[in-house]
């Protein structure tokens, strides 16, 4: 019992420290519905092109928590150090290289804007967060120097934190509260940028305090190529993840308006039941990585099995919990034109339970997959773990999803898509891990 309540105590920060991020993206986008429409319709493409670029370089720096990991298990603090500091020069080098990148976002995003008014806010929005990129980076180079080392409440707290200031923000910069200027749709991405820096702040200086004592090694050319050789892997799985989903939600919305009106609902339950899972992955890279620093391989195969056991069994209990209380949650999302029409409100409720326990099958599946995935990437193993999505994902699924959509254009349909990509996926990560490749892998 014990060794399962040490990887509990390891990873609970993370993933409460992800749904505090969903929560803090919800309450963003409720403070946008009442500024206006246009700011609503905007925030969700905006953010997503963003985090389409800004994740790439984010999971780059972050796989820093990786190498943290690895000399923090061979007891190297110099080496943790020399991580650390070759993160904040990565960081400070893709902060850099997203400025570039808004012109062409602002391109990409005119081509998909309903209309004018919707485009500006968009472009405000992600030029805004783009432009203050490098506290996000930063944040995850600071971040990663206390997760690779097993201390996650400390980063927990700090996001936490830096996420209350974001909401407190919010209605001062939307709607100019207290004599601040209306900023609107800017106001929210001024308020993510500030609280980023804040949370940046805060960790750097108590990294700083922390390095003070001993000095560590200078990062090195070889130190920051071979980061670099394998965090853009894991920067590319994100980006592969994150588009292949975007893809499939265009195409869900032509089967429908209220058969997207709820697919939309019950995604949004999903990322807030499965935001927990990131943590739970990210906790078993950690787990991996120390064990592989130790040079014991049997701790890094031991840890990754009861952190799917606690994880998958986790996110069981959450998904039964929504199933069995389908209808009030759904209830959550109907609004007052579909509640005075009786026929509309029960074809939302039995799509929405239909979807519900479609999404509960997915779930297991993908959570399985996402830790151990996040396992081979403590490994190493990113190489494998980004051409698997990619070739998951875009030659066996989406390919699919359009095919099914020609022949049977119905949101159940779509989903079975879903259903039979998320299996494909974790039983091939699994055989990965089965087979043991990721042994011989060496990063430090």
């Amino acid at each position: 019992m014990k060794p399962y309540l040490d990887i509990i105590r390891l990873v609970w920060p993370l993933a409460l420290g992800m749904v505090n991020n969903a929560v803090m993206q919800f309450v963003d986008r409720a403070y946008l519905a009442h500024d206006s429409i246009e700011s609503l319709e905007a925030v969700l493409p905006a953010g997503m092109l963003m985090w389409i670029f800004a994740g790439f370089f984010q999971s780059i720096v972050g796989y820093s928590s990786v190498f943290v990991a690895q000399c923090h298990g061979a007891r190297d603090d110099g080496g943790v150090r020399a991580a650390y500091r070759a993160a904040l020069g990565i960081a400070l080098v893709s902060g850099l290289l997203s400025v570039p990148l808004v012109p062409f976002g602002n391109w990409v995003l005119s081509l998909s804007a309903p209309s004018p008014s919707v485009l500006w806010r968009e472009k405000a929005y992600f030029e805004t967060v783009m432009l203050g990129a490098f506290f996000v980076y930063g944040q995850a180079a600071a971040s990663s120097y206390f997760t690779g080392r097993g201390k996650t409440s400390i980063v927990f707290w700090v996001n936490l934190f830096g996420n209350a200031l974001n909401i407190a923000l919010d209605p001062l910069l939307i709607f100019g509260w207290c004599g601040c200027p209306r900023l609107g749709i800017a106001g929210a991405a001024y308020a993510t940028v500030f609280s980023m820096a804040v949370q940046w702040a805060v960790l750097s200086l108590m990294a700083r305090r922390e390095e003070a004592a001993p000095v560590g090694h200078a990062p090195t050319g070889g130190l920051v190529l071979r980061m670099l050789r394998f965090g853009v892997p894991a920067g590319c799985y994100n980006v592969l993840n994150c588009l292949s989903f975007t893809i499939f939600v265009f195409v869900t919305g032509g089967v429908g308006e209220l058969e997207l009106a709820v697919s939309n609902a019950c995604f949004t339950v999903n990322y807030l039941l499965f935001a927990p899972m990131e943590g739970f992955s990210i906790g078993a890279s950690t787990l991996v990585a120390q064990a592989i620093g130790r040079s014991d391989v049997k701790a890094a195969v031991r840890d990754a099995r009861r952190t799917v056991v606690l994880g998958v069994g986790f996110v069981a209990i959450l998904s039964l919990t929504a199933l069995l209380f389908a209808h009030p949650v759904l209830s959550l999302f109907v609004s007052s034109e579909l509640a005075s029409d009786a026929s509309a409100l029960g074809r939302f409720h039995s799509l929405g339970f239909t979807l519900f326990a479609m999404m509960a099958a997915w779930q297991v599946f993908d959570a399985a997959d996402v830790i151990v995935s996040g396992a081979l990437k403590g490994a190493g193993d990113t190489r494998f773990v980004m051409l698997w999505m990619l070739f998951g994902a875009f030659v066996l699924w989406l390919p699919g999803v359009f095919v099914v959509s020609r022949i049977r254009n119905t949101m159940p349909a779509l989903w079975a898509t879903m259903i039979a990509y998320v299996v494909i996926l974790c039983a091939g990560t699994f055989a990965r891990w089965k087979r043991g490749a990721w042994k011989g892998i060496r990063i430090v």
